[in-house]
C-alpha cells in the first residue's frame, strides 16, 4: 500500500475543491518520493467543474512536488518522515542555521530591536502652541 493510499481513501465518489487540492498536493509529494499515482490525479482533475478549480488542483500538485524536492535536498530524513512532515504535519525539522540567536527564546539578529521602531515623545499640544518667534 502506498503512502497516499494509507492517508487517503481512493474509493471516493465526489470531491469538493478543498479535498481535491489536498489530495493533489499529497500526490505531488508522493510522486517526488517515488510513488506515482497519475490515475488518481487525472480522476481528481476530471472531478473539478471549472477551469479555476482545475488550475488550483494543478497548482497544489506542483506545490507538493516542489516542497518535497526542497525538503529532500535540505534534510537527510527518510521518505516516511518527509511524508509525515509535508502531508500529515507530524514531524518538524529545524535547520541549525535557522535557530534563533540570543539565548533559548531569543530572536534572530535580523529581528532585533531597531531605533527606527522607537516612538518619539511628542508633546500633543505643540502643534497649537504659539510659535517661538512671537514669544518675547
Amino acid at each position: 500500500m502506498s503512502l497516499y493510499e494509507r492517508e487517503f481513501d481512493t474509493g471516493w465518489d465526489d470531491l469538493d475543491k478543498d479535498e481535491a487540492t489536498d489530495r493533489a498536493y499529497a500526490i505531488g509529494v508522493a510522486e517526488r518520493l517515488g510513488e506515482f499515482n497519475r490515475e488518481e490525479l487525472e480522476a481528481i482533475y476530471a472531478e473539478m467543474n471549472s477551469a479555476y478549480h482545475k488550475s488550483m488542483v494543478e497548482l497544489a500538485y506542483d506545490e507538493g512536488r516542489n516542497e518535497a524536492k526542497r525538503a529532500a535536498e535540505t534534510t537527510s530524513a527518510d521518505r516516511e518522515a518527509l511524508w509525515n512532515d509535508l502531508v500529515t504535519g507530524e514531524t518538524v525539522y529545524i535547520d541549525e542555521d535557522d535557530v534563533p540567536t540570543g539565548g533559548r527564546d531569543g530572536l534572530p539578529s535580523a529581528l532585533e530591536k531597531s531605533e527606527l521602531l522607537d516612538r518619539q515623545s511628542v508633546d500633543s499640544t505643540e502643534a497649537v502652541d504659539r510659535p517661538d518667534f512671537l514669544e518675547r
